[in-house]
């Protein structure tokens, strides 16, 4: 198991740690409730330096990634960001991943933690243009700041305007005494924040004055568990629950990623399902009793004939109500459908409902 460079930190403030990803990981520290009403009103800090990170230089940098991504990165400038994701040559998805164009010829490729080895395989592997590739994974660590009062709350530890920031750019920067560290508008929890990306060697350093500065404001270190519920509101997909080896990014809803103004690995199979329609369809539901709705549940009709599977689900703090994804066939995927969860041989109704299930 390893540890990220502040699992001691983690450990004596008391979090309950798990095994994640092969990572010793916070997966909550107060509660999870207490932790999302934080991150939505406040301001929280994940330690999520388990994520991948693979830097891509030299001329043939863009090539390598227009190769093996299905979103079209030559869009890229420098100091932007763009989400993506990597096809299989099966219909799936290898991985989802943030790419940010650092420099003229060089590019960050954050990915899962799960997926690490397996991605660095599979890029490896496609890359016959002699792309210059490096695993920075253990070297880095990454903080996400999130919440409505981040931006106030660390303006102090930088020189630069975090409100000129938009949403999906970044900045290299000054950060908490630090120099040269990634400060990013990328977050995952739908209340906006950063993400900082600073070497292992530096990450204690910046965390002490992240809660120093943010004392103020009510800042609490927040776990893994919160983190789910946060980006499940928003509808994000989590890989190896709502996309994975065999679902394709236009079952999940990511046709907005797959560009077919380029060629990429499965681009014309994907392109064809495209043009035939797909037969399943990734939806997003709320129940309208009581219940909570788990992974791996059962989605049936009113017939009770099992249709589909969650492939996430939780009780919303936000909303209290049971809220949840999966994978539907396409004639029960509009807005409005009545759908049934089985949570302990009860047919519980939900609807289809439109994304995000939280609205600020």
């Amino acid at each position: 198991m390893k540890n990220t460079a502040l699992t001691h930190i983690h450990e004596a403030l008391g979090a309950k740690m798990v095994p994640f990803a092969g990572y010793n990981m916070p997966v909550q520290y107060e509660g999870v409730t207490v932790e999302h009403e934080t991150v939505r009103n406040g301001v929280g800090v994940f330690d999520v330096s388990h994520m991948g990170e693979f830097l891509l230089s030299g001329p043939n940098a863009l090539a390598l990634i227009q190769k093996v991504c299905s979103n079209d990165a030559s869009t890229l400038t420098i100091g932007r960001a763009q989400y993506s994701c990597m096809p299989n040559e099966v219909g799936g998805i290898v991985d989802d991943l943030i790419i940010y164009r650092i420099k003229e010829e060089q590019y960050l490729l954050v990915v899962n933690a799960s997926n690490i080895e397996k991605d660095w395989n599979w890029i490896s592997g496609k890359n016959d243009m002699g792309a210059e590739m490096r695993n920075i994974s253990d070297d880095y660590s990454l903080l996400a700041i999130q919440g409505p009062m981040a931006m106030e709350a660390m303006q102090s530890l930088t020189s630069v305007d975090l409100a000129a920031i938009k949403y999906y750019h970044f900045e290299v920067a000054d950060f908490a005494g630090i120099e040269h560290v990634i400060i990013s508008a990328t977050g995952y929890t739908g209340s906006g924040g950063f993400e900082i990306y600073a070497k292992n060697s530096e990450i204690e350093q910046i965390w002490n004055k992240v809660f120093e500065a943010g004392k103020a404001y009510g800042i609490k270190p927040i776990g893994l568990a919160a983190r789910d519920t946060l980006r499940l509101e928003m509808g994000f997909c989590l890989y190896g629950n709502d996309i994975n080896d065999t679902t394709s990014p236009l079952e999940a809803g990511l046709g907005w990623i797959t560009k077919f103004t380029k060629d990429f690995t499965n681009s014309e199979a994907l392109k064809k399902q495209k043009e035939e329609g797909v037969t399943r369809k990734l939806v997003a539901f709320e129940l309208t009793e009581r219940g909570i709705p788990r992974h791996d549940y059962e989605i049936t009709d009113k017939e009770g004939n099992v249709i589909g599977i969650v492939t996430s689900g939780t009780m919303s703090p936000s909303l209290n109500k049971g809220i949840g994804m999966g994978y539907v066939p396409t004639e029960y995927a509009a807005e409005g459908s009545e759908i049934y969860i089985r949570i302990r041989k009860n047919d519980i109704p939900a609807k289809v409902v439109k994304l995000p299930f939280y609205k600020k």
